[in-house]
């Protein structure tokens, strides 16, 4: 079930002759009285900018535990434009753990410009920074691990998705008998 309506109570599609204005989504579905997902872009009647918020936020400018926004805070993710989270992907990303941008900042920052406690990018202040000037090994150890980490997972959930899919495929061809 879903409701559609306009930002602060205005029409669902508000209108300027053929142009749409703004337009804000969201589901019945609640936690806490927190939508589950939450749509919003444009502007409502009044001007005032639609903020997408629930658990899942989508806009350009939201707020949610998992946000994707041209401007937004995800509380656990973030991915947009601008975005600031425990973890962030974006052109500037600031994450509390990981930050993943062209202007990364977090704990573990990865892009072209970066600041953090462990930095990988071509300019960057972090503590152990590996950068095209330094190369700390401290951080290269630390991003080799996490590379080889991810690989070996990555092969781990590979063939766990293989399992599953012989074996959905066994199920099938026992059940056409």
């Amino acid at each position: 079930m879903t409701s559609e309506r306009g930002c602060e109570g205005s029409p669902p599609l508000m209108t300027r002759g053929s142009e749409k204005k703004g337009l804000q989504w969201s589901t019945r579905a609640r936690v806490f009285g927190i939508p589950l997902v939450s749509v919003a872009f444009g502007t409502d009647e009044k001007g005032k900018t639609c903020v997408a918020k629930g658990f899942v936020a989508v806009g350009q400018f939201g707020f949610g535990v998992i946000t994707i926004a041209q401007f937004g805070v995800g509380i656990l993710f973030g991915i947009g434009q601008v975005t600031i989270g425990l973890v962030a992907v974006g052109q500037l990303a600031l994450g509390l753990l990981v930050g993943v941008g062209q202007f990364a900042g977090g704990t573990f920052a990865i892009g072209q410009l970066v600041a953090g406690v462990y930095g990988m990018g071509q300019l960057g202040w972090a503590t152990y920074l590996w950068s095209e000037s330094t190369k700390d090994m401290e951080a290269i150890a630390m991003f080799y691990t996490i590379k080889m980490r991810v690989m070996q997972e990555y092969v781990s959930l590979s063939l766990i998705a293989k399992w599953g899919i012989d074996a959905c495929r066994d199920l099938l061809t026992s059940l056409r008998r």
